[in-house]
């Protein structure tokens, strides 16, 4: 199993928040080409969400199913990727004061990938979801600045010509 952690300086609602809109996710999934479709009652248990994944010229569709919903703390997918099987990626928002800890499994389910399990395809797994991670905390910082901004607009804290 691979994990991954990273502290993200946004409430775990925001991140979460993230999590909910499947089309976003080729923004912060290393890999992702492009969400082809995603369910709409995405992330409920059973929700698909369709993606096209690659590296250079290579490309393979993809379905993640939603196996575990709670919001807002775990989100457990299953990524199907024939013939190479499946994959569980487990992700847990740990409110770390205002902040969260993401942490972020995966595991291979079936497939070649439970034969090349261990410590060199661990690795590249870990590096993969470590810029993941990164990608997921730079738009939910950025949003949530946003969202910041535009409180203290509302109430006349910062002029609407001020950058900030």
């Amino acid at each position: 199993m691979a994990r991954s952690r990273r502290l993200i300086l946004s409430s775990p609602s925001e991140v979460w928040r993230l999590l909910c809109d499947g089309h976003r996710y080729g923004e912060w999934v290393t890999g992702t080409r492009q969400v082809l479709a995603a369910d709409p009652h995405w992330p409920e248990v059973g929700a698909r969400l369709k993606v096209r994944v690659g590296a250079g010229p290579l490309t393979l569709d993809d379905t993640c199913v939603v196996r575990v919903c709670e919001p807002p703390h775990r989100l457990e997918l299953e990524a199907k990727a024939d013939p190479f099987g499946a994959a569980r990626i487990a992700m847990r928002l740990l409110p770390w004061g205002e902040h969260t800890l993401f942490t972020l499994d995966w595991h291979p389910l079936r497939g070649p990938g439970t034969r090349m399990h261990g410590l060199p395809v661990d690795y590249v797994v870990a590096v993969r979801n470590g810029m993941m991670l990164t990608k997921l905390a730079r738009i939910a910082v950025r949003e949530g600045a946003g969202v910041f901004e535009v409180l203290l607009r509302c109430h006349g804290c910062l002029r609407q010509d001020s950058n900030p």
